[in-house]
Order: C-alpha cells, then sequence, then structure tokens
C-alpha cells in the first residue's frame, strides 16, 4: 500500500470518536457521529460528481476536475471503510484475490457463493 494511502487511513482512524476523535473540530469526526447513513450519502454525492466531471472533461478535455473529484470519491470511501474497520490493504488484497480472473468469471462467483450461503441458512433453519 502506498505511504499516502497509509497515512491517510491512519489520520481517518484516528479521528473516530473513539479515538479521540472531536466532531467540533474534525470533519471526519462529524462524519463518524452521523453514522454509516451520512457517510454512504457523502459516498454517493461525490460520485455523482466524479461522473459529472468526466463527462464535462469529455466535451471540455479538462481533466482536472475528474482528478479532484475522484479523490473526493477516494477519501469518502476510505472513511467508509473505516467505519466498517476495513483498510486499503483490505481492498489492496482483494484486487490481488482477483487479478488475473476476467470481470465475467468473478461475478459468476460471486453468484455461486451468494446462492450456496442462501443455501446453507436455509439448511440450518430445517
Amino acid at each position: 500500500m502506498s505511504d499516502t494511502l497509509k497515512r491517510l487511513a491512519d489520520i481517518i482512524e484516528s479521528r473516530k470518536p473513539a479515538n479521540g476523535g472531536d466532531p467540533a473540530t474534525s470533519y471526519v469526526a462529524r462524519l463518524f457521529v452521523k453514522g454509516d447513513d451520512a457517510i454512504l450519502k457523502k459516498i454517493g454525492e461525490e460520485a455523482t460528481e466524479t461522473v459529472m466531471a468526466a463527462k464535462d472533461a469529455r466535451v471540455d478535455g479538462d481533466k482536472s476536475k475528474v482528478l479532484y473529484e475522484c479523490a473526493d470519491l477516494w477519501f469518502h470511501s476510505m472513511v467508509m471503510l473505516a467505519q466498517f474497520d476495513l483498510t486499503p490493504q483490505d481492498v489492496l488484497n482483494e484486487l490481488v484475490r482477483r487479478e488475473g480472473m476476467s470481470g465475467i468469471e468473478e461475478k459468476a462467483n460471486r453468484k455461486l457463493d451468494e446462492r450456496e450461503q442462501t443455501e446453507r441458512l436455509a439448511e440450518r433453519k430445517n
């Protein structure tokens, strides 16, 4: 994992109220206090802004807004990861796991896993 992602993840983790983050002085601590829905809403907003910046860049060629909005999206995604006690390294590990596997194959495997989990749950209920 890049040093930048590691440092940022550590800072985000330190902003959790349980780790001393103060919502009066920290935007991230405020998001943590507001909870999952506030964090997820912010990711939705940033994702939309990223898409709109990319569409604009298609027309005007200005990629700087795509970069800016994507950075915001990554940042808020990292806050979400921390909310669920996950790290950027966990995401990188998942990408490594998928390396060399086609997207079609990965999706089919995911559906198979979901089906097997549903069947196991049904068996436990019986």
